[in-house]
């Protein structure tokens, strides 16, 4: 026996536990976030002050929760996973009687402290479901229409609610990150062809009711996807955001124009600096170079969080595993999209690097639960 081996043989449980966290994982993380709070000092002119110094005690307290959730067997976290969904279920239908407004949106509950966003609880919370429901379920009862309803029921609900406040960018993540797990989960195909098919149909419905008295989209939604095709339409007005993040994003060049020496961002010509665009900051004052080394960083995230899913031997931790890389790749996916203009603006903040609470806390949940998975698996 190696002293290594004599050493964790003889350590308490609880530090064993700590000793088998996935540490290149979490110095990812951190690596990440740092990425966040240079950019964030960056946006402010050289100062902590309104947006660094908050988001790096958010990521300490986020840093604390995340090794809480972790040392929690995971066995705990799947038979919570009916609570979790239905507090976070509660709490939209509570921000949709009683929640705060800003930016025209009713997203938020005002805590005093901080502005919780439960559509971010709701992300992680309906893959815990989804993943403890395929671990009950047999594997053969699985694309059975009957047992395929019951998942698309608990993915429609809280996307309504989401919708109504409105929020587009939210609702679209949360049905493809429902769908792709039931993908995973091993639903037939042709389920999902029909989804194809039926959204094609939906995206025909929406363009004809634009102007009509039944309109399913809200007119600031419509003049976003005008402006995607088309932002040179209206270059002051609907398409200001995508041009100047373009222009942003182009004058980076390859090395970029140096640290806090962004044209755009320093002179206020880009919008949501701090929070959706920040990437274009990014990429404004590293270029290219800086860009792809976050893209690299954010790939690595979901290497390891596939090697964990793979290295696990129970249905449950390896699908809230994949699901949770799922989650954080469409984060960034849609962002960086959105910000390039390959995408229409819907307000998808950058994980672990734009300002705010709300997201940050709940991705460092999910990669505790990642954690978990990692730390209790059959050795």
């Amino acid at each position: 026996m190696s002293y290594l081996e004599y050493s964790v043989k003889s350590t308490p449980s609880g530090l064993r536990k700590i000793l088998y966290m996935n540490w290149p994982l979490t110095l990812l993380l951190i690596s990440v976030a740092s990425v966040g709070f240079l950019m964030l000092y960056s946006v402010a002119g050289g100062s902590f002050s309104p947006w660094a110094e908050p988001q790096i005690k958010r990521f300490a307290v986020g840093l604390a929760v995340m090794t809480f959730v972790a040392l929690v067997p995971i066995w705990f976290w799947r038979n919570m996973a009916v609570v979790a969904y239905s507090i976070s279920l509660l709490l939209l239908v509570f921000v949709e009687l009683f929640g705060a407004v800003g930016m025209g949106a009713q997203r938020w509950i005002d805590l005093g402290f901080m502005r919780l966003q439960p559509s971010e609880l709701m992300k992680i919370t309906l893959v815990m479901l989804l993943a403890a429901y395929y671990d009950w379920l047999p594997g053969k009862k699985t694309s059975r229409p009957v047992w395929v309803l019951v998942p698309v029921l608990l993915i429609l609900v809280p996307t309504g609610l989401v919708l109504k406040q409105p929020d587009l960018g939210t609702a679209i993540l949360l049905l493809t990150a429902g769908g792709g797990l039931m993908f995973l989960a091993g639903v037939h195909w042709s389920y999902f062809a029909a989804v194809i098919a039926a959204g094609v149909g939906l995206i025909t419905a929406v363009f004809k009711s634009r102007g009509t008295d039944w309109q399913l989209l809200k007119d600031y939604q419509f003049r976003r996807i005008d402006t995607f095709l088309d932002p040179s339409s209206d270059p002051l007005g609907a398409g200001y955001h995508i041009t100047q993040s373009k222009i942003a994003l182009g004058s980076g060049g390859w090395s970029g124009r140096g640290f806090m020496q962004g044209t755009q961002s320093r002179l206020n010509f880009l919008p949501e600096k701090h929070t959706d665009f920040i990437f274009t900051t990014l990429a404004e004052e590293f270029g290219f170079i800086g860009g792809f080394s976050l893209l690299s960083l954010y790939a690595l995230i979901i290497v390891f969080c596939i090697v964990t899913a793979l290295a696990t031997r129970d249905r449950f931790s390896s699908l809230v595993t994949m699901g949770i890389a799922l989650n954080f790749f469409l984060f960034f996916a849609v962002n960086m999209s959105m910000v390039m203009g390959l995408a229409p603006v819907v307000g998808v903040p950058l994980p672990m690097v734009s300002y705010g609470g709300s997201a940050m806390l709940v991705l460092m949940v999910a990669f505790g639960l990642v954690h978990s998975a990692h730390i209790h698996r059959p050795r």
